[in-house]
C-alpha cells in the first residue's frame, strides 16, 4: 500500500479529469513515458506471443457491444472439443507462444465439470509450456451460479484443475450506469470487485483491463481507474493493466471507433493514475500498428495475438506476423524484449 507521502502526490480524480480535458497530448505522453521509465527501461518494450481461444460462442449475456456470441440453439453455436483446442495450442507453441486466454462467455449448458476437464486436459498435455489465462471473473461467477455452487468453491475447483490466472476481461467500464447500458447481465461493479478480490485472496494471478469508446464520459473512465487502484492498494494482486478499444462492426450497439488520440491520452492518464500497478499494456489487437505509439505514452508491454474471434468479428484486424509487429515497435525507437507469462502476485489475505 502506498505511503502517506506517495498518497499526497497521487493524481486525484479531479487531476485526471483536468488531464483528459486540457493537457496537451505531447506533454501528457512525455510525462507518462517518464513515469513508465521508473518501472521498465525507457527504450525497451516487453511482449508475449499468445492466442485467445474462444472454446464456445454460445452465450446468454446479450452484451450490446459483442458481435461474436450466439444464443443457445443457434445453428452457428459451437463448443470446441479438446482436440480442436489442442490444434490451436499446437500452432501457438510452434510460433513460440507461451500464453493462451480461454474465454467463452455465459454458456448455460456448461457446468464446472466441463471447465475442470478442459483445464486438466490442457495442463496434462502442455504442462507449464503454456500458461492458461482462464475465464474472466464474470464468467466464473456465471459458472458458479449455473453449477449451483459458491464462487469460492468454483474458484477452488478450477485452481485444482490447473487454472492459475483470471484475466481482467468482463470489466469493460466499471460504473453501474454503463454496465446497465452495455451488459446488464454481467454483474454490478461491487460484484465484479468482490469476486476479483476473492480470486486474488485464493492465490490466482489477475490482470486488470478497461475498454473505452462506447461513448462513455471521462468521469466514467476515471471511476473505473479509481476502483482498480483502490483494489490494488488493498491486495497488490493485479500484475498488469490493459487498455483496449471497443470495436463496433456487426454489433447491436454500433457506433464509430474512438480516435487514436483518445486512446493515447487514456493510456497516458492510466499510467499516471495507476501508480501502484507495475505494467501498463498497449493493445496491438485493437490499435494495430498504432498501438506501438502507446509505448511512448506510458505503456511498456504488448502481446502479439494469433487469434481473437471476438474482436475480429467486430472489425479488428490481427497482424500475426511476429516480425511485422516487432518492426512497428522498433520504428518507435524501442527494443522489443520477449517475456514469458507474468509472475503471479497473490493477494495479501492468503493463498490456497
Amino acid at each position: 500500500m502506498p505511503s502517506d507521502t506517495a498518497n499526497a502526490m497521487r493524481l486525484t480524480d479531479a487531476d485526471a479529469l483536468e488531464l483528459f480535458h486540457r493537457a496537451p497530448l505531447d506533454e501528457l505522453c512525455a510525462r507518462a513515458h517518464a513515469v513508465r521509465g521508473t518501472f521498465y527501461p525507457a527504450h525497451a518494450a516487453s511482449y508475449t506471443i499468445m492466442r485467445i481461444v474462444s472454446y464456445t460462442n454460445i452465450c446468454v449475456a446479450d452484451c450490446l457491444y459483442c458481435a461474436f456470441y450466439r444464443r443457445p440453439k443457434h445453428p452457428e453455436g459451437y463448443v470446441l472439443t479438446h482436440d480442436a483446442i489442442f490444434a490451436k495450442l499446437d500452432e501457438l507453441v510452434a510460433a513460440g507462444g507461451t500464453l493462451v486466454a480461454m474465454e467463452g462467455g455465459f454458456n448455460p449448458h456448461l457446468h464446472v465439470e466441463h471447465y475442470e476437464a478442459m483445464f486438466r486436459a490442457v495442463r496434462d498435455r502442455y504442462g507449464d509450456v503454456i500458461e492458461i489465462y482462464g475465464p474472466t471473473i464474470v464468467e466464473v461467477l456465471f459458472i458458479a451460479r449455473i453449477s449451483k455452487i459458491s464462487l469460492e468453491v468454483a474458484l477452488r475447483r478450477l485452481y485444482d484443475a490447473g487454472l492459475r490466472w483470471i484475466p481482467g476481461g468482463g470489466a469493460e467500464i466499471l460504473t453501474d450506469v454503463w454496465r446497465r447500458r452495455l451488459s446488464p447481465k454481467k454483474y454490478t461493479v461491487a460484484e465484479y470487485l468482490d469476486a476479483m478480490r476473492m480470486a486474488q485472496r485464493l492465490g490466482f494471478g489477475t490482470t486488470a483491463t478497461m475498454v473505452i469508446g462506447f461513448g462513455e464520459e471521462c468521469e466514467a473512465r476515471v471511476e473505473h481507474l479509481r476502483h482498480i487502484r483502490a483494489l490494488q492498494d488493498e491486495t497488490g494482486g493485479f500484475a498488469s493493466f490493459l487498455l483496449w478499444t471497443y470495436q463496433s462492426d456487426n454489433t447491436a450497439l454500433g457506433g464509430a471507433r474512438t480516435t487514436q488520440e483518445d486512446y493515447l491520452r487514456t493510456v497516458a492518464i492510466s499510467r499516471l493514475y495507476l501508480d501502484n500497478l507495475p505494467m501498463i499494456r498497449t493493445s496491438m489487437l485493437t490499435q494495430h500498428r498504432d498501438g506501438a505509439r502507446a509505448l511512448l505514452a506510458g505503456a511498456h508491454d504488448f502481446d502479439i495475438p494469433l487469434e481473437d474471434q471476438v474482436t475480429q468479428l467486430a472489425g479488428a484486424i490481427i497482424e500475426n506476423n511476429i516480425n511485422t509487429v516487432l518492426g512497428w515497435v522498433r520504428s518507435m525507437g524501442m527494443t522489443p524484449m520477449k517475456r514469458g507469462p507474468l509472475a503471479r502476485v497473490a493477494g495479501r489475505s492468503g493463498t490456497l
